[in-house]
Parts: C-alpha cells; sequence; structure tokens
C-alpha cells in the first residue's frame, strides 16, 4: 500500500459534510436572498455565477487534499511575495466598486478579489516562519518580522480601503502567534500599544471610517443613510422568531429593504426566513468545522502543518463571529462575509482551499485519535 493510499484511509468525512452542508445552506440563502416579490421566482444570474464559484472552489478542496501540504513549505515565501504584488497591482490598476479598489478585472470577464487568497499565502508564510524560528519565538526581533508578515498585506488592504478584511489579517497572526508560543507578555503590550494608537491615530482616521462607528453607536441617528441597513437587518432577525417566517417569505428580503442581502447581511436573511432554529443549524455545522479543524492541528505530525491549520480556522471563525456580530448589532458593519455562506467567489474559493489544506494534514497525520 502506498503512502497516498495509506493517507486516504484517514479522510476526515465529518469535515467535508460539515463544510458542504454549509455550502448548501449558501445557496439556498442566496436563491432566496435574490428572489424580488415583482419578478417572481426565478433562478437569477447571481445564483449561477455562485454555483460555479462553488464548482472552481470544491476542484480547489480536493485539489489541496491530494497534494502533501508539507511541499507548501517551501512555496509559502514566494506565494506570499506573490500575493503581496496582486495587491500592490489592485492599487494601481484595481477596479473602484461600492467606494474600494479591492477588486482585479480580467478581461472584462471575471473579478478577482486578491485580499482573499493572499490570507491563505499569510497563513503559509507565517506557518513557515514561526516552524522555522521555534527556538527564538520569545526575542523581539523575532515577534517584530512576525507580525511585518501580517501587517504589510494589511496595509496594503487598509489603503484599499477595507478595514475589515484587515482586520482578518491581524486576528490570523495572533491565532498563529498564540499556537507557535509567543509569550503572552507580548499580546499584552500590543494590545495596549494598538489601542494607544488608535486613540492617536483617530482624529486622521478617514470620515466614513469615524462615521461607521458612531453610527454603528447610534443607527437612528441615520435611518435612511448609513444606519438603514443596521436597522433593516436588527428586524430581520428580529422578526424570524423560533421557527422563522419561512423559505421564500422574509419580507426584509422579499420585499428589498435590506441591501446586500445576498452578500455581508445574508444571516439576517436566514434568521428571518429559518428563525432561531435555523440559525442554530448553522452555528451547529461551523462548530463542526471548527472543531474538526482543531483535531487535524492536534493530530498534525509537525508544526507547519498545525499551525496552517490553526490559520485556517482562526480565518473562518473570527469572520463568522465579526459577520454574525454586525448582523445583530454587536459590531460595526465591516463587509466581512459569512464564511462558505455568502456570495463572493474569491471569499469561497479561498475558504475550501484552505478546508482542502486542513484535510492533507489529517490525511497526513500522526497516530493519534479523539
Amino acid at each position: 500500500m502506498t503512502l497516498e493510499t495509506r493517507a486516504w484511509r484517514h479522510f476526515d468525512y465529518p469535515l467535508i459534510i460539515g463544510t458542504f452542508a454549509l455550502l448548501g445552506l449558501g445557496v439556498v440563502m442566496i436563491f432566496s436572498a435574490t428572489q424580488s416579490s415583482a419578478d417572481g421566482i426565478r433562478v437569477t444570474p447571481l445564483v449561477i455565477r455562485h454555483l460555479a464559484y462553488l464548482g472552481i472552489g470544491t476542484c480547489c478542496l480536493f485539489l489541496f487534499a491530494f497534494t502533501d501540504y508539507r511541499g507548501l513549505s517551501s512555496l509559502a515565501y514566494p506565494l506570499y511575495g506573490i500575493g503581496l504584488l496582486a495587491l500592490v497591482i489592485v492599487l494601481l490598476l484595481g477596479r473602484m466598486q461600492f467606494g474600494s479598489t479591492r477588486w482585479i478585472n480580467l478581461f472584462d470577464l471575471i473579478q478577482i478579489q486578491p485580499s482573499e487568497p493572499v490570507k491563505l499565502a499569510t497563513i503559509l508564510a507565517l506557518a513557515r516562519f514561526f516552524s522555522t524560528h521555534r527556538d527564538s519565538i520569545h526575542r523581539p526581533r523575532t515577534i517584530a518580522l512576525s507580525l511585518a508578515i501580517a501587517g504589510v498585506p494589511a496595509f496594503l488592504v487598509v489603503v484599499e480601503p477595507d478595514l475589515g478584511t484587515s482586520l482578518v489579517y491581524w486576528a490570523i497572526w495572533a491565532g498563529l502567534a498564540f499556537i507557535a508560543g509567543v509569550p503572552l507578555r507580548y499580546f499584552l503590550i500590543l494590545g495596549v500599544g494598538a489601542a494607544g494608537l488608535a486613540r492617536l491615530i483617530w482624529p486622521a482616521v478617514p470620515k466614513y471610517m469615524q462615521d461607521r462607528l458612531t453610527i454603528f453607536l447610534d443607527p437612528e441617528a441615520d435611518p435612511t443613510g448609513q444606519g438603514y441597513n443596521i436597522i433593516q437587518a436588527a428586524i430581520s432577525v428580529g422578526s424570524g422568531g423560533l421557527f422563522g417566517r419561512g423559505f421564500l417569505s422574509g419580507t426584509q428580503s422579499q420585499l428589498e429593504f435590506l441591501r446586500v442581502r445576498y452578500a455581508d447581511f445574508i444571516f439576517s436573511v436566514l434568521a428571518e426566513e429559518l428563525g432561531f432554529i435555523g440559525a442554530g443549524v448553522l452555528f451547529a455545522l461551523v462548530t463542526i468545522v471548527v472543531v474538526r479543524g482543531l483535531r487535524a492541528a492536534a493530530l498534525a505530525s509537525e508544526p507547519f502543518g498545525r499551525l496552517i491549520t490553526v490559520g485556517i480556522v482562526t480565518m473562518l471563525l473570527f469572520q463568522f463571529l465579526v459577520n454574525v456580530g454586525m448582523n445583530v448589532r454587536l459590531l460595526p458593519v465591516t463587509g466581512i462575509p459569512l464564511p462558505l455562506i455568502s456570495y463572493g467567489g474569491s471569499s469561497l474559493i479561498t475558504f475550501l482551499a484552505g478546508i482542502g489544506l486542513v484535510q492533507s494534514i489529517t490525511m497526513r497525520h500522526q497516530k493519534l485519535d479523539f
């Protein structure tokens, strides 16, 4: 029996089942969110595009699962460098949309948002860095270099501007740094420093970012402007009750009160139509994927694989909590999509490639199980 054949004996079916259950739920909710009471029930072009992205992402998942992740160690830094180059190209040649320059338009057919796959490249680079600097993990120079690996793409993304996505890079760094063994005192120092820096530069922060925070605190101050979607999302979530209004029966989405309902605010559509029960199913499925990811980290045969898995789990969990938080008025609106659920090709393909890496790590694990 070959090594690869033995690896496939450890295929993590619960991880894949949980992932595809989330994908199925996403397709159903995007279908509902793109309907209009004026046009009747139909399969919209957006749903078709989402299914195409899902197909590409599924191919990426199994491609990475078939690939021995350890071979990516030597490619981590080159892929990271290519990612940074792509982010620079976005700033120079990218397409402006919704007030930000986040997309590269290829031949007027495909739009790519490089900040999404660059998250995965950053995870690989940080995993490589931390796994090769274990003996100096307590030194300030090592911490500073690791911060630079996350900070450069985070800075390029915030210039687009896309503050929400830039925060994901810092969350990834925090997750990997913690598992790598960075002393807790550094987290305290960095936290205090970040708070002080935020207070210092607040007057220089662009007005739209300041408005986003102030409107979050009091959306009723601008109910027809920046506070509109915050209010409508809260109405959607609150009106769902225990069992929801029913599939295709959400008034906020079907009557088009809720904007960007197929992307950033798809959780509100789900909560309105499927209620607390539907939201509970979503949380349960995400928990399955997260737990299986943490299991893969525990099973990993060496630090590089363990750190990759923790980075992917951190990315998924952080984005999930932030998206749900902004839908229920616990957090400001950031534009972060709901992983594996929201419409968005770059995000969907990136997450499925990440799940493929987790699967690859599980399949090539050491002899340990739980």
